[in-house]
């Protein structure tokens, strides 16, 4: 066995602290640059609040609408159609965002920019700022825009709270534009929790936090604080045969965009594990053919290449006769129970692409269980194929 000296040892010792305390010096001075972007998120409450516990409800309201306003904006967008008479036309719209990184990327609503060839942010004033679309979700309702230059002070970023740990009652605030007005501040109470919304491709939206905080045109994509000041959703829609607030608006959970927030700042899209198929409700059908089940999906038609296909799944085919023969009907997934395709999509969602689960089927009355490898199919944006 080699043997080491005392002064060997020593030096050893002496020359593995310097190594290590270099080591340290590069991390802090250069482990930032190879962090992805959502490592600059927060979700420390905003300093200088008054703990909610012993400040009156006007304090809290005024210290956090002082404190985060200058980190919620107004996005102007532009977009062109042509009118009845063929002339190119401008269409203006706003929503609301929230500034979520010191980079400049601001979490606001799909709807807010879908179509824009032009975007805009104001902090309020009459200086506006050039933005890019970094990525969308339409499916959630969800997209980050960047600013194209920052103000030279630094942002206001807004915290990002936790949707899981509501409870009904829970006092909230949203801070948007409504209407066009700067800066508005509402306050409420959060009026129910797990309300099913859809977004305006039809996937539905789980989860959504309801509110009675006035929400109205131009609140979309702002944020629905909490009392410690952390954004606890994003406001999306109201429920109003007006049009404007009748105290039943609805947000998108946080933790929603906490999972897909930095997949679009890394590829600006959100890939979702999907079969490859395009489908239809039993139900709709029950009354038109008869069926072999009351409840499931129906396969339409499978994209070539993706997972359904290369399982050996079917979708509607015609015979020589010219008559249309029925394709698969899937029933569960691992194990599941899927009578619709809402549920299908919720089953597909708690899995990764390249992942395998096991599809449950009605094929000429009988049924069997397929495995399929959940591949990154087109998104509904791209074809027709969702599932």
């Amino acid at each position: 066995m080699y043997r080491l000296s005392a002064r060997q040892i020593l030096l050893v010792a002496l020359v593995s602290g310097l190594f290590a305390a270099a080591a340290i010096a590069v991390v802090d001075r250069f482990g930032n640059r190879f962090q992805p972007s959502s490592s600059a998120f927060t979700e420390k409450s905003p300093a200088g609040l008054t703990d909610p516990a012993v400040a009156t409800d006007e304090q809290n309201n005024i210290e956090i609408y002082r404190t985060l306003s200058p980190g919620v904006v107004n996005v102007h967008s532009t977009s062109y159609a042509r009118d009845f008479f063929g002339f190119v036309e401008p269409q203006e719209g706003s929503g609301s965002g929230s500034v979520i990184d010191q980079e400049g990327n601001i979490l606001t609503n799909y709807h807010v920019i879908e179509g824009a060839t032009k975007l805009a942010v104001s902090f309020g004033g009459q200086r506006n700022y050039a933005a890019k679309v970094v990525g969308g979700d339409p499916d959630t309702d969800l997209a980050v825009i960047k600013l194209l230059e920052t103000p030279k002070e630094p942002l206001t970023i807004v915290p990002l709270g936790d949707s899981d740990r509501l409870e009904v009652g829970q006092k909230v605030l949203a801070i948007g534009n409504p209407f066009g007005l700067d800066r508005t501040l509402t306050t409420g109470v959060i009026s129910g929790l797990q309300r099913p919304i859809r977004a305006r491709n039809g996937r539905p939206i789980e989860g959504a936090i309801q509110t009675d905080a006035s929400i109205n045109p131009g609140n979309s994509g702002g944020p629905l604080l909490d009392s410690h000041g952390r954004m606890i959703g994003i406001n999306s829609q109201i429920l109003s045969p007006s049009g404007a607030s009748a105290g039943v608006g609805f947000a998108v959970p946080v933790n929603i965009a906490k999972r897909i927030v930095p997949q679009l700042i890394g590829s600006g899209e959100v890939r979702r594990p999907k079969l490859g198929i395009s489908t239809r409700d039993v139900a709709t059908l029950k009354n038109q053919v008869e069926l072999p089940v009351s409840e499931g999906v129906i396969i339409m038609e499978v994209a070539p290449g993706q997972g359904a296909a290369n399982a050996g799944l079917h979708g509607l085919t015609q015979t020589e006769d010219g008559d249309v023969e029925l394709g698969d009907i899937i029933v569960g997934i691992n194990g599941e129970k899927v009578a619709n395709n809402d549920e299908l999509y919720r089953i597909l969602d708690k899995h990764q692409v390249g992942d395998t689960v096991q599809v449950q089927i009605m094929r000429n009355g009988r049924r069997t269980t397929v495995p399929v490898r959940l591949t990154g199919a087109p998104d509904t944006r791209r074809g027709i194929f969702r599932r």
